[in-house]
């Protein structure tokens, strides 16, 4: 079955056309004159590639995924999911958004992560010898990349040469190294073991030049999830966690030429100190982004083109020939006004039209 969309303006990774029509099956036409089994007038709207939130947690399983979907979100990205069997039951999912996945991640023996309910054994590590081979158990259980927690030093972290050793190993395998850091401490961590992306942004000051600095040398992109710091900031305020160390870490990451992602650590997890809503919280964090410097354009930028070409997604992340039909028509003008991605007309998965976009 092919839908033609009539009357539509798409946006291109960086500005939006004039009207055109669009033509899709389970992916996109490059014969935007072809006929087509279903015409949608988009009366002026525009469309977006499916969104991709750059974090998330799948805990409720497909529920999770319809909410990401029925928001346009199309993909996440998910930072920590077990067991093996259930993540694999999500990745075959369909009809909703689609998930790639960390498995377990690792994490410190003090930490707040090794306390949380639920959390496997085997996800803590101690040693350089215990790293190498939880990231052979995640290349087995084939996970997508690795997720590793930073804290600035033990007893709560993993030290460096356990860090380091994990980035190494993963790397060796061909796998990207997530490093959560939510201090400016952990954030040095991950910089000096080379991990490829930091998420989160620190909550205890705005990172320092040298760190930011080594952070462009070095090729590392950020997630910061803005909605998640701002939702912790507000619950340990009295702990000297405050937001705009996090917004303003940002705006220096922007201006310093770190390539920024959108993400939310979306989650229902028993134990997480905040739980962002899957789907509904992207739309909030384009706004936070947008609010930290970034133009509507970067930040759209950051929710599709940019991580698809970080994650190695080469089949979406854009509205081009050949491309997965992964798409989302929205009622305005999103490049000019962040908040229209709110505004969601319909969203589409591999070509297949959801029955009931959110509003």
């Amino acid at each position: 079955m092919t839908t033609a969309i009539e009357n539509v303006r798409v946006f291109d990774g960086s500005a939006v056309s004039g009207p055109r029509r669009v033509v899709f099956g389970e992916s996109v036409s490059g014969e935007d004159t072809a006929p087509a089994d279903t015409v949608v007038d988009a009366a002026g709207g525009v469309l977006l590639p499916g969104l991709i939130d750059a974090h998330v947690h799948t805990v409720r399983g497909r529920a999770d995924l319809e909410d990401l979907a029925r928001r346009g979100v199309t993909t996440g990205l998910d930072m920590g999911a077990w067991p093996l069997e259930f993540v694999d039951e999500m990745r075959r999912q369909k009809g909703v958004a689609q998930i790639l996945s960390a498995t377990v991640p690792a994490v410190g023996q003090g930490g707040h992560h090794a306390k949380m309910p639920g959390i496997p054994a085997e996800a803590v590590v101690t040693t350089p010898d215990e790293a190498r081979a939880f990231v052979g158990r995640r290349v087995a259980g084939g996970a997508d990349y690795v997720k590793v927690v930073t804290e600035a030093a033990p007893p709560e972290g993993m030290d460096q040469a356990t860090v380091n050793a994990l980035v190494q190993a993963a790397h060796e395998h061909g796998l990207l190294v997530v490093a959560h850091a939510t201090t400016t401490g952990a954030f040095r961590v991950a910089v000096e073991a080379g991990a490829d992306v930091s998420t989160h942004a620190p909550l205890d000051a705005v990172l320092d030049d040298d760190t930011i600095g080594r952070m462009r040398e070095i090729g590392m992109v950020s997630v910061p999830t803005l909605t998640m710091m701002e939702g912790v900031a507000k619950l340990f305020a009295a702990a000297g966690f405050r937001y705009e160390h996090a917004r303003d870490t940002v705006t220096k990451l922007r201006e310093a030429g770190v390539p920024l992602l959108a993400g939310t650590d979306a989650n229902s997890a028993p134990g997480a100190p905040f739980a962002p809503k899957h789907g509904e919280s992207l739309h909030r964090e384009l706004e936070l982004l947008v609010a930290a410097g970034l133009t509507p354009a970067e930040a759209l930028a950051a929710a599709t083109s940019v991580p698809a070409q970080v994650f190695g997604l080469r089949d979406r992340g854009a509205v081009e020939a050949g491309k997965r039909a992964d798409l989302v028509l929205v009622g305005g003008d999103p490049t000019v006004d962040i908040s229209v991605t709110r505004d969601v007309v319909g969203v589409w998965i591999a070509g297949q039209r959801l029955p009931t976009p959110g509003r």
